[in-house]
C-alpha cells in the first residue's frame, strides 16, 4: 500500500490546476459514490486530480489509486480501501476500474459498508462501465465527460474565459455573440487547428505528437477494450479494424448494410453489433431518423466518425464537407438530441432543422421553413438565419 501512497503524491505534486475544464463544476461531489465516463483521453484522471488538489492536503484522508497497477494483482482492492477506511480515509479516487476484475461488485460492497467514505471512480472503457450499471444502481451518480468543446480548447490556447451559450442563444443571438468573441482572437485560425487536434485535451503535452498518441488510443480501443468487453477472438480483432477504415474514408455515408456486409466479410448480424461497439466506445457516432422506429435501432441513417480529429488521424485526405458536418453533431449532441432530417442535413430537439455547408451555401433548401438555419464554414460572423459553424463549439 505504502508504494500506491508514494505514487499518489507524486501525482499530486505534478497536478497542474491552471487549465481546469467547466465539467468539474457539472460533478455534484456531495455524493457518496460518483462515476466519471468518458472515452479515452478526454481527461477523467487530470480532473480527478486536480478535483483532490484543490480541496485536499495530501495526507492520509485522501487516495489515488488506479487500479491496473501491478498491487491488484496480488491484493484486493476491497482489503485496501478498508484498511484505509479505518486508518481515517475520507475521500478515494478509483482509476481505470474495467482492468480489475469484479470492481463493481467490490465498490458496492465498500459503499455499503464504510458510510463514512466518499468514493470517485473513472474508467476509459465506456462498454465495461456501462455494463456494471446493474451493480450499482440507485448507489452510483454517474456523469459522462465529453472531449473539449471548441470554447474549452480556445480557453486553453488563449488563456481567455468564454461564456457557453444555449442553442436558444445561439439562434437568436449569433450576431452579437459572434462580434464580441472576435474582438479577442482570431477564430478561424484557432477553429481549423481546433478540427485537428482540439478535442482531447492530451493535445497539450505535445502537438507535434498527437497524431500518433490518438492512433495509440485508436488502437486500444480497438485491440483491448472491445474484444476484452465483447469476448472478441484476437482473430476476429482485425474485421473491427476493418469496418473502422472503411467508414472513415467514406464517413459520413448512408450505409447500404448488405454492401458494408460484402466489403469487411462481417455477417449481418454481426455487422450491426459492430457498428454498436465502434459506437458506444466513441469511435464513431450512428444518425438515426427522428422517428425512432424499429427500422431506425437496426439501421442508422448515417455513420460518422465521433469528432473530427479522430478523421484526420485516420485519414490523410479528409472531405472538408464531411468534417463540417462531423463538428456539427459531434458538438450538438452532447447536450442536445440530434437526428437525421428528410430535408436537411439535421434536426435537433424535433424542432430546429439545419443545413451545413461552405460560404457559399445558400439558403434555398430551408426557404419557409422559420424553424430553418444555414450553418456556414469559413465566415466569423452571420446574417439573420445564416449562422457561422464555429458557434456551435460554444455550446458546452
Amino acid at each position: 500500500m505504502e508504494q500506491l501512497v508514494q505514487l499518489f503524491y507524486e501525482k499530486y505534486a505534478d497536478t497542474q490546476t491552471v487549465t481546469i475544464r467547466d465539467f468539474i463544476h457539472q460533478i455534484d461531489w456531495n455524493n457518496r459514490l460518483i462515476g466519471i465516463k468518458g472515452s479515452r483521453g478526454v481527461g477523467k484522471t487530470t480532473l480527478i486530480l486536480q478535483y483532490i488538489k484543490l480541496n485536499y492536503s495530501p495526507d492520509y484522508k485522501v487516495l489515488y489509486v488506479s487500479l491496473d497497477h501491478f498491487y491488484f494483482l496480488e491484493h484486493r482492492l476491497y482489503d485496501l480501501v478498508d484498511t484505509f477506511y479505518k486508518n481515517g480515509g475520507e475521500f478515494i479516487a478509483l482509476d481505470e476500474v474495467h482492468r480489475y476484475q469484479n470492481w463493481s461488485v467490490e465498490i458496492k460492497n465498500i459503499y455499503d459498508n464504510m458510510p463514512g467514505l466518499k468514493i470517485v471512480f473513472t474508467g476509459s472503457s465506456l462498454l465495461h462501465i456501462n455494463q456494471a450499471k446493474a451493480d450499482l444502481s440507485r448507489r452510483a451518480v454517474m456523469y459522462k465527460m465529453p472531449g473539449l468543446s471548441f470554447r474549452e480548447f480556445l480557453e486553453f490556447e488563449t488563456g481567455q474565459d468564454f461564456q457557453k451559450y444555449s442553442i436558444d442563444e445561439i439562434l437568436n443571438k449569433h450576431l452579437e455573440i459572434a462580434v464580441s468573441i472576435k474582438k479577442s482572437i482570431k477564430v478561424i485560425h484557432h477553429f481549423n487547428n481546433y478540427l485537428s487536434l482540439g478535442y482531447y485535451p492530451f493535445y497539450l503535452e505535445n502537438k507535434s505528437s498527437f497524431r500518433q498518441k490518438l492512433l495509440e488510443v485508436i488502437m486500444t480501443v480497438l485491440e483491448i477494450d472491445i474484444p476484452q468487453y465483447a469476448h472478441i477472438t484476437t482473430a476476429h480483432i482485425i474485421y473491427l479494424k476493418k469496418l473502422l477504415m472503411i467508414i472513415s474514408r467514406s464517413a459520413p455515408f448512408k450505409p447500404n448494410m448488405k454492401n458494408l456486409s460484402n466489403r469487411t466479410g462481417i455477417s449481418l448480424n454481426t455487422l450491426k453489433n459492430y457498428l454498436k461497439l465502434l459506437s458506444d466506445a466513441e469511435l464513431i457516432k450512428l444518425l438515426y431518423v427522428k422517428q425512432y422506429g424499429i427500422n431506425s435501432l437496426n439501421k442508422p441513417e448515417k455513420i460518422f466518425l465521433h469528432n473530427t480529429n479522430l478523421m484526420q488521424a485516420l485519414v490523410t485526405d479528409t472531405d472538408k464537407g464531411n468534417m463540417r458536418e462531423t463538428f456539427f453533431f459531434n458538438q450538438v449532441s452532447v447536450n442536445y438530441k440530434v437526428a437525421a432530417s428528410k430535408t436537411t442535413d439535421f434536426v435537433v430537439n424535433d424542432i430546429w432543422e439545419f443545413e451545413v455547408g461552405g460560404k457559399n451555401k445558400t439558403r434555398k433548401q430551408i426557404a419557409g421553413n422559420s424553424n430553418a438555419f444555414v450553418v456556414k464554414d469559413d465566415i466569423e460572423i452571420g446574417y439573420m438565419n445564416i449562422i457561422p459553424l464555429w458557434l456551435f463549439g460554444f455550446l458546452y
